[in-house]
């Protein structure tokens, strides 16, 4: 048995799999990437799930050396999986379409009985003992479960390069960083490492790397998607959502890890509906385009062309974009309060300090914060009197170089914070937000739109970013060795 991935644990052992070494390059995964495509090749057995894993750690075993973006693959349990799924769908037993799907998670989401690292030292040897609420949904819709990816640490950054595993790169440019926290659930998409990933969202982590890395994340409504099971990094602001090649692979993860008690979930069946008439899309220019890098801001105006074909394109001004952090750093340091007094020196520095940025919050301040909170979510439902949607880049700037940032790690924070400065407002306001390519620099890194709608308006967030999505066509160039040659 030749070892498929070397698992990237300092302890190191190798995942055992069958002997790829005569195989030749990827034959599914390049011409059909397509979650629904490949599950009705999947259903009509034209395609083995056995054989779809196989190809994603063959691609997995060549690419991940460069990329670092899985700390752990379970190359072994997937392929039980895969030949579970696969003895299913033969006795007509499909569970949809995400039956016999190989798929990976953020290492912060619990699988029982696998480790769960947070990317972090703390956590090396932290075995899960129950399942998550979205794994356990997604092992009921028969996904595979490839490993689990690496993350910038606790989850707490916008780069990836702070990881007890190494830095994430991105797949389009591996001196560059693919964006966090959730940066190696999305170089592996955008790597066509996996068909899917779940990633978490506190205030940005799930978007702004899709955005960096090319491809389409989504951040549900706040508690439309259950973070039970999900190491919290801010209660107040966590999410978890899926990050895919295209937007109807969002529309399929999303409605299987909705919890069942939670807003109708048809997801799918809505993306091919006709759009409303008169559609008032809103361009939100103040703060979001502020400081905005002018080839991010050329790709933005033509995304804005194309949407004025499906909408009508208004200016909107909001009253207020909350940009507070006490509140988020004073959970985030409650919730790591205890680990850190036993064990400061297993923390990254940087992760370390900025946790205990949070550690003399006054309460009062707390109490402020939540209220503050609960009436940005109560009032921000006018703006959606006079629009549909809200428009704006997803994040102000491209991908920054990694030895820049290593060179000068003061300079760390403050571009982290410009690259999330978009996406967390919609993490005070609870709100539904996508992000969706929409070109590229001239150096060829990838640029993202944002859209957002009202709460529990996913279905119609979905249509609206497909109908986008269908009129520029998928990004799909050799997407997973753009940056590797």
């Amino acid at each position: 048995m030749k070892a498929l991935v070397q698992n990237n644990f300092r302890e190191s052992t190798l995942v055992s799999g069958p002997d790829l070494s005569e195989k030749s390059s990827p034959i599914y995964l390049n011409d059909a990437m397509n979650i629904l495509e490949t599950s009705e090749r999947l259903r009509s057995r034209r395609v083995s799930p056995v054989e779809l894993t196989i190809e994603c750690l063959a691609r997995i075993e060549k690419l991940n050396p460069a990329l670092n973006a899985f700390i752990n693959v379970t190359g072994e349990s997937a392929l039980a999986e895969a030949r579970r799924a696969e003895e299913e769908i033969q006795r007509g037993e499909w569970r949809g379409p995400l039956h016999g799907i190989p798929i990976a998670l953020k290492d912060l989401i619990d699988v029982a009985g696998a480790p769960t690292t947070a990317a972090s030292n703390l956590f090396r040897n932290r075995v899960a003992k129950e399942d998550a609420d979205v794994v356990r949904h997604l092992k009921n819709a028969g996904a595979v479960f490839l490993g689990k990816q690496n993350l910038h640490e606790f989850a707490y950054g916008g780069s990836s390069m702070i990881s007890a595993y190494g830095p994430v790169r991105n797949p389009w440019n591996v001196e560059y960083i693919p964006g966090g926290s959730s940066g190696g659930s999305a170089a592996s998409v955008a790597a066509e490492l996996c068909y899917a990933a779940i990633g978490t969202d506190t205030a940005g982590s799930v978007r702004e790397p899709a955005s960096l890395c090319g491809v389409v994340g989504l951040k549900p409504t706040f508690d439309l998607v259950s973070t039970r099971g999900i190491f919290p990094l801010s209660k107040s602001y966590d999410y978890a959502g899926p990050i895919t090649r295209t937007v109807a692979d969002a529309a399929v993860v999303l409605e299987a890890i909705v919890d069942g008690n939670k807003k109708p979930n048809h997801f799918v069946s809505a993306l091919n509906a006709p759009l409303p008439r008169n559609l008032r899309l809103g361009i939100v220019r103040r703060f979001f385009f502020e400081d905005i890098d002018p080839e991010v801001l050329s790709a933005t105006e033509e995304a804005l062309k194309v949407l004025s074909s499906i909408g009508q394109l208004r200016e909107i001004e909001l009253d207020e974009v909350p940009v507070d952090r006490t509140l988020q750093a004073a959970e985030s340091y409650d919730t790591h309060a205890e680990l850190v007094s036993k064990s400061p020196e297993l923390y990254q520095p940087e992760t370390l300090r900025r946790i205990l940025n949070g550690a003399n919050t006054d309460p009062e301040e707390v109490a402020r914060g939540r209220e503050g909170l609960a009436q940005h979510r109560r009032e921000i439902f006018r703006v959606f009197e006079n629009a549909d949607f809200l428009l704006t880049p997803t994040v102000p700037i491209p991908a920054q170089l990694i030895s820049k940032l290593q060179d000068e790690p003061e300079q760390l924070r403050p571009t982290e914070i410009l690259l999330l400065r978009n996406t967390r407002p919609f993490n005070v306001w609870g709100l539904p937000a996508i992000s969706v390519p929409c070109g590229f620099t001239k150096s060829g890194l990838p640029i993202g739109l944002q859209i957002a709608g009202p709460q529990y308006a996913e279905g119609a967030l979905l249509q609206l970013a497909h109908a986008y999505e269908q009129r520029t066509g998928v990004m799909n160039t050799n997407r997973g060795e753009a940056g590797l040659r």
